[in-house]
């Protein structure tokens, strides 16, 4: 033992020591500084591809619809040949009775879809949040109607409503003339959108209830509240991130909508149904008004701008207060 004890300590060799005195080659000088410049050109190298075709598809189309707007041109011009006049098309806009009308319709009509939606996919969710046997074939059936293709279900949707041999009618013991009355027409479009596109909604807002922790729920029952309490108390101020979400989708896909009122009224009858994008649809492709028809289509675009920024304003936020 004292021999064990009085031994000098044997030296280790340190992580610390230069690579060449354990006998292990030394990394070349300046690999580092030779692999920075590949790293700070990897990614727009990586996107740049990506970008130069979406500016291709979407922003260059996306200027000349504005160059559109503040020119008077014809099919019958040149391509650059029609004459700047500033913002005389979004004036004769504001001017026209039925784009007027057509503003309101689509302000009235949007909040109308999107609170039946909003009211309608947040109930659908709370029933299939239930853990109840066949749950599972009813979120799958809840997906059908999204699988429809919307001019498809919209013309499904006319021959339903058809007033000679339309099954709706039948049903109701009636002969009511859905879509060539203005009273009925956009209830009708109202209805096929909130059809088609409730079970979006209720799809968003069921994934973000099956993602809400147990423990304020629980919390909330042992402390006696009830179930209408607990909904209104814990679960809607959970589920608001999820609302906002969905809020959101739906005013911005329901202010441009399109296709059911194409495919049922294309914008009739007396203007009942014209839409925003109706109009600019008319404007552009049957008067061949592009200049008019792009104006209305760049304040549709800042109107939805506006939308967005204040959705997104209120999501930073954390919410309404």
């Amino acid at each position: 033992m004292s021999e064990i004890s009085g031994a000098a300590p044997r030296p280790l060799v340190g992580l610390s020591e230069a690579p060449a005195a354990r006998g292990l080659p030394a990394a070349p000088v300046g690999r580092g500084l030779q692999r920075a410049p590949l790293d700070r050109f990897f990614l727009p190298l990586a996107v740049g591809p990506t970008f130069l075709v979406m500016v291709a598809v979407f922003g260059l189309p996306l200027l000349f619809s504005l160059w559109l707007a503040l020119t008077g041109w014809s099919p019958q011009q040149g391509l650059f040949g029609g004459e700047f006049v500033g913002l005389a098309n979004f004036e004769d806009l504001l001017s026209d009775r039925v784009f007027m009308a057509s503003l309101g319709v689509t302000f009235g009509f949007t909040a109308a879809a999107v609170l039946a939606q909003m009211l309608l996919g947040l109930g659908i969710a709370m029933l299939l949040n239930l853990d109840l046997p066949g749950m599972r074939g009813f979120r799958t059936a809840l997906v059908l109607p999204m699988m429809v293709t919307p001019i498809v279900g919209a013309l499904c949707w006319k021959l339903l409503l058809d007033p000679n041999h339309g099954v709706v009618n039948h049903w109701l013991g009636t002969r009511i003339v859905w879509l060539g009355v203005p009273e009925t027409a956009l209830v009708a479009v109202w209805l096929v959108n909130v059809w088609h596109s409730t079970p979006y909604v209720a799809l968003i807002l069921l994934a973000g209830l099956r993602s809400l922790p147990h423990e304020p729920h629980e919390a909330a029952e042992i402390d006696g509240a009830s179930r209408w309490q607990v909904f209104r108390h814990v679960t809607l101020p959970l589920l608001q991130p999820f609302l906002l979400v969905a809020l959101l989708l739906r005013t911005i896909f329901e202010f441009r909508a399109f296709d059911n009122v194409y495919a049922m009224t294309g914008g009739g009858p007396a203007n009942a149904t014209m839409l925003l994008s109706m109009f600019t649809y008319l404007t552009s492709f049957v008067r061949f008004d592009f200049g008019l028809g792009a104006a209305a289509a760049w304040l549709m675009l800042l109107m939805s701008m506006a939308m967005c920024l204040v959705f997104i304003a209120v999501l930073r936020r954390g919410g309404p207060r």
